[in-house]
């Protein structure tokens, strides 16, 4: 409770009754300063006692043995707030909520939003549709300013994925979200840009899209590789991303860690493949499920029937979402369990409902087994904070597995089921198993230790030259790492005093020497400072680089809640090359989508009002509310 003050001293005629009524222990509280309507104790002593006032403990007037009482508060029924009204830093509150809420800019010519305003503080200004949009975009200008200067100051570089969103018009939005690691080694992900795709099918407009987001923060040097939703994987855009990759950072193998694929939507087509090709038989137990769930009186039969024949279960029956095939997932299981009480509904209405036979309830327990591969391997995707790189390889690796050891089994449903995912999954393997390589080799709890295991069971006689693509790649990373790390030299160029020679060197006056003598090396006959080189060459190869030491010594033992950008922070000063590979490769993202949409057959669809608003207007709301959410610095 704050402290109001209600208005109007009472009657002579008042005064009395109002005494009497001060029998309640509310008034242990409150103090009544002044009455003008009927007033009553019962709604202030409930606030008092059941944990209503953030001042007071909740048991006070109950456990409070001391006899001590909170100090006296004032009530007000005057409507208006103690102090002046602080316009601008409502203006500043009500942008936040349309951008947290996606509320329409135009929410103040609603008149119940109106009302409510009026009656919470009738001095407040009403807020123009124009006012408001200002507002929201001033918001999103000062987060991008403060977010930008952050992104600059990162000493690693940023990975960007894109994902594309639909509309019910001809015109498309690709979603430009960056990753990096902080100043702090922590990993962030934000939405940079939301930008409108008028031809989507155009690859030139999308390019274009693309660059001048990475043009708007700056990235054209901090860029370090593209994860695409596989919308955009055609060979033209791919061959331009490549090349802006290539160009612009000689540090990512000429394209190659490029992500071809989302995960999490190559994991949805996985699932897909999975129940399309079972059905009929999902479409049976879908039904069944539906008939149970959607009468009480079905639902009370079913659990009574359950009980009689002592089923064991701990899932509980639900309907699907059939765009969400988590859920699927969840109703196929929750049916296997319960498969002995179905057969026991005999009576079923309409009458082409019919439980699944014994045989195919057999493949329902087979079709689980792989859609739960799936669903774990997605699930890690929604938890509380972002994953770096090196977490994906195992999960990867695994599904790769089964999947092609199910295609050599004999059963001739497993191979009928399998097949289509084997074969989908193995071109992303393929495409993308290199990157989720490289980054576990950056966990020093696996280093190249997984990758070795991994591929001598995946790749059997073809192991060795797999692992040396791998091992070959990272070396080839660390040495572009290296280069780039090394000091760059300067040099001081001046005329000699009789002003015909140009003389360079470092600006030391002791090693400038003329550009004749630099050059021609006329003195001997080139070969003089040979024998300096052999030397130091010689040293290099003696010594050890970080590379190889990182690798030689003993992975780390496996525990669970590792943080491996905490390792990395703690051990820069005695790997400080790798450090500087981790701090980028740890960071690409694997997925192009939002968390919400993991398990989503549907890709992000923009709604009617969305599509109203214009281009930058949208992309400053977007961006604005995903700040917010996770936190902008």
């Amino acid at each position: 409770m704050g402290n109001p003050i209600i208005k109007n001293e009472p009657r002579d005629d008042e005064a009395q009754a109002t005494s009497k009524r001060k029998n309640s222990v509310i008034w242990e509280h409150v103090t009544l300063k002044s009455v003008d309507v009927k007033c009553t104790t019962s709604h202030l002593k409930q606030h008092v006692t059941f944990e209503n006032c953030p001042q007071m403990s909740s048991r006070t007037l109950v456990s409070n043995t001391n006899g001590a009482l909170p100090k006296k508060r004032y009530i007000s029924t005057s409507g208006s707030a103690i102090g002046s009204l602080n316009q601008p830093c409502c203006r500043y509150e009500i942008a936040k909520m349309i951008i947290m809420h996606e509320y329409p800019l135009d929410m103040m010519d609603h008149l119940g939003f109106l009302d409510c305003v009026r009656a919470l503080q009738p001095q407040f200004n009403v807020l123009s549709r124009d006012t408001i949009e200002s507002d929201c975009s001033a918001f999103y200008a000062r987060e991008k300013q403060a977010l930008s200067n952050r992104i600059s100051s990162i000493p690693g570089r940023v990975s960007l994925s894109l994902d594309m969103w639909s509309t019910d018009q001809s015109v498309c939005y690709v979603c430009i979200a960056g990753q990096f690691i902080d100043n702090n080694w922590k990993l962030n992900r934000k939405i940079l840009g939301v930008k409108l795709l008028s031809f989507p099918e155009s690859g030139s407009i999308f390019n274009h899209a693309v660059l001048s987001c990475i043009t708007e923060w700056n990235l054209e040097s901090k860029l370090f590789t593209v994860s695409l939703d596989e919308s955009f994987s055609n060979e033209t855009v791919t061959k331009y991303l490549r090349g802006i990759l290539s160009s612009n950072n000689p540090l990512v193998l000429k394209g190659q860690l490029m992500i071809s694929s989302c995960y999490s939507r190559v994991l949805t087509h996985l699932a897909q493949d999975a129940l399309i090709s079972t059905k009929e038989t999902v479409k049976k137990v879908r039904d069944i499920v539906k008939y149970v769930v959607t009468a009480e009186s079905q639902q009370k039969r079913f659990n009574d029937l359950k009980q009689k024949l002592q089923v064991p279960s701990t899932k509980s029956l639900d309907l699907d979402s059939q765009t969400q095939w988590n859920t699927t997932y969840h109703m196929l299981v929750a049916a296997s369990e319960l498969k002995e009480v179905f057969p026991c509904l005999d009576d079923f209405e309409p009458s082409y409902i019919k439980s699944p036979s014994m045989e195919e309830w057999k493949e329902v327990e087979v079709l689980c087994v792989f859609l739960k591969l799936l669903f774990d391997a997605a699930n890690i995707l929604v938890g509380p904070t972002f994953l770096t790189t090196d977490v994906f390889f195992h999960e990867v690796w695994k599904i790769q597995l089964a999947l092609t050891n199910a295609s050599m089994i004999g059963d001739r449903f497993i191979r009928k089921l399998t097949k289509p995912m084997h074969e989908r999954f193995s071109k992303y393997w393929k495409d993308n198993s290199l990157v989720f390589a490289i980054a576990v080799i950056m966990d020093p709890r696996f280093k190249m230790k997984l990758v070795e295991f991994s591929f001598s069971k995946t790749y059997s006689s073809e192991a060795e030259n797999q692992i040396k693509v791998v091992r070959d790649a990272v070396e080839e990373l660390y040495l572009d790492y290296v280069v780039q790390m090394l000091p760059t030299p300067t040099f001081v160029v001046k005329e000699n005093e009789n002003g015909n020679d140009i003389e360079i060197g470092n600006g030391s006056e002791n090693e400038e020497r003329s550009v004749k003598e630099a050059i021609f090396l006329s003195t001997d006959d080139g070969l003089s400072d040979f024998d300096i080189y052999i030397s130091e060459t010689a040293s290099l190869q003696n010594r050890k680089s970080e590379l190889d030491q990182y690798l030689e010594e003993s992975v780390l033992p496996r525990v669970h809640a590792f943080d491996v950008l905490g390792w990395w922070k703690v051990n820069r000063q005695k790997y400080p090359t790798l450090s500087k590979m981790a701090f980028d490769i740890l960071c690409i993202p694997v997925s192009t989508v939002s968390q919400e949409f993991v398990f989503d057959s549907r890709r992000k669809k923009m709604n009617r009002y969305q599509c109203s608003l214009s281009p930058s207007t949208l992309e400053s709301l977007v961006c604005a509310k995903d700040w917010l959410q996770h936190g902008s610095s």
